[in-house]
């Protein structure tokens, strides 16, 4: 596969540009492991949301989730090849090639409810998508195009822009925030997911479903922005209309956060000197 070029940037931000936390991925590379995020999701930061992207290493237990969101304004939780281990929601056994990442699980599980706890702004995509779900009490199915009646959402083959090519219609509730964003109530979306929401998550709604009725758009309501997607919108984010809304709103979200979470500080330090 031809290595893409250099990312180059799109905009520059201003130092007061909001921080968004990006929890990594475990990866086994030449004998020892990795921390990763895919580049995508932080260029889509950078250039729809106008936000500096933080990468979170995924140690579990040794990185306490509560010091990281005293110093972010947000929170992407991003896709991934690797699945939600089956033990988190008392879920059938997954197949047996599934990859699995305990160390992502081990951070983003308790992050999402402590995230959502302090209501900073999060957005979910495909793998973060199906932790937002588990995080709240949902379960999922491991297989989806094996259920009657359903897509293959698992993706075509070949490159990258084949892979991630508008695959179904998205159908969004009419006066949901989703279609508030997007301006529009149905729309085109690419699919590469081999899972998908089985039982809902406590206290998320559905706001947009596949033609199959595939659960592909959540939000948890009383929040500024708590939002997951099944799709990638961060994939060529700025060539997209409908991605780039998104991005947009998530990043007003976590610019309105970071005024507050600022000036509270201001008037701690200020107080602390008087």
């Amino acid at each position: 596969m031809t290595k893409p070029a250099p990312y180059r940037l799109q905009q520059t931000l201003p130092a007061d540009a909001p921080i968004i936390a990006v929890p990594m991925c475990v990866k086994f590379i030449d004998g020892q492991n990795y921390h990763t995020v895919g580049e995508k999701y932080l260029t889509a930061l950078i250039d729809g949301s106008g936000a500096y992207p933080l990468s979170y290493p995924a140690l579990g237990a040794a990185m306490p989730v509560e010091a990281l969101l005293d110093h972010v304004d947000g929170l992407l939780f991003t896709g991934s090849p690797s699945n939600v281990a089956v033990e988190h929601y008392n879920g059938d056994p997954d197949r047996d090639d599934s990859p699995q990442d305990p160390g992502r699980d081990a951070v983003t599980l308790p992050l999402i409810r402590a995230a959502l706890a302090r209501d900073i702004p999060l957005f979910a995509i495909c793998r973060g998508f199906q932790e937002l779900n588990v995080a709240l009490g949902g379960s999922l199915h491991t297989r989806i195009h094996e259920l009657p009646g359903k897509l293959d959402h698992r993706g075509a083959d070949g490159p990258y822009d084949a892979i991630y090519a508008p695959a179904h219609k998205l159908h969004l509730e009419p006066a949901s925030h989703f279609a508030e964003i997007l301006k529009t109530d149905e729309t085109m979306i690419n699919s590469v997911h081999w899972q998908a929401i089985d039982r809902l998550g406590n206290g998320l709604i559905v706001e947009g479903r596949a033609p199959d009725g595939v659960i592909e758009a959540v939000r948890v309501p009383g929040k500024r922005f708590a939002m997951g997607v099944q799709w990638h919108p961060e994939y060529r984010c700025i060539d997209n209309p409908d991605s780039m809304e998104l991005f947009r709103a998530f990043g007003a979200a976590a610019r309105a956060y970071a005024t507050e979470r600022r000036a509270k500080l201001a008037r701690k330090a200020a107080g602390q000197a008087a």
